[in-house]
C-alpha cells in the first residue's frame, strides 16, 4: 500500500470510529510507515519534532482502537508500535529480552505455509479454530548476545 492510500485508509477507519484524522495522527502514521521496525514513543517523537509526547500517547491509543496501529509489548519499559499488518504485510517479530529491541522478520511462503499447518494442528487439538497468527520470537539481539559472551568469558 502506498503512502497516499495508507493515509486515505487511516482517515476512513478513524471516521468510522467517530474520530478525525488530525495532523498529529497523520504524522504518527507517517513515521511508522517510514520505519523498518516497530518504534517506541521516544523513537516516534525523535523522528518528528512537531509531535508532543502527551498527544502522541493519546493519538496512538486512538489509532490502535481504530485498527491502524498495533502495540507490541516487549520486555523493556516501552511498548513498541507499528502499522497494523493489514496495512503493511504479514510478518513476525524478534524481541530482545534484554534491551527490548523489536525487529520485523518475514518468512518465505513455504515456511509460512508450514507454520500455518503446524499451528492449525495445535489449535484443532484444543478445539480452537485458528484464523490468523502472530509470532514473537524471544531471545537476545546480536548486540546483547555479544555483550553476554564478553561477560561470560
Amino acid at each position: 500500500m502506498d503512502e497516499e492510500e495508507l493515509h486515505t485508509t487511516a482517515a476512513q477507519r478513524l471516521r468510522s470510529a467517530g474520530l478525525r484524522y488530525t495532523g498529529s495522527r497523520r504524522a504518527v502514521v507517517g513515521v511508522l510507515a517510514r520505519s523498518d521496525r516497530p518504534l517506541t514513543i521516544p523513537e516516534i517523537l525523535g523522528e518528528d519534532g512537531s509531535l508532543a509526547q502527551s498527544s502522541a500517547y493519546r493519538n496512538l491509543t486512538e489509532l490502535i482502537g481504530a485498527g491502524i496501529v498495533h502495540r507490541i509489548v516487549a520486555g523493556d519499559e516501552f511498548s513498541h508500535f507499528e502499522l497494523a499488518e493489514d496495512l503493511t504485510s504479514h510478518h513476525h517479530h524478534l524481541v530482545c529480552t534484554r534491551c527490548g529491541r523489536v525487529a520485523d522478520v518475514t518468512l518465505s511462503d513455504e515456511l509460512e505455509a508450514s507454520l500455518d499447518v503446524a499451528l492449525a494442528k495445535v489449535a484443532e487439538q484444543q478445539g480452537f479454530h485458528a484464523e490468523h497468527h502472530r509470532l514473537d520470537v524471544l531471545g537476545l539481539c546480536a548486540d546483547c548476545a555479544r555483550t553476554e559472551e564478553g561477560v561470560s568469558r
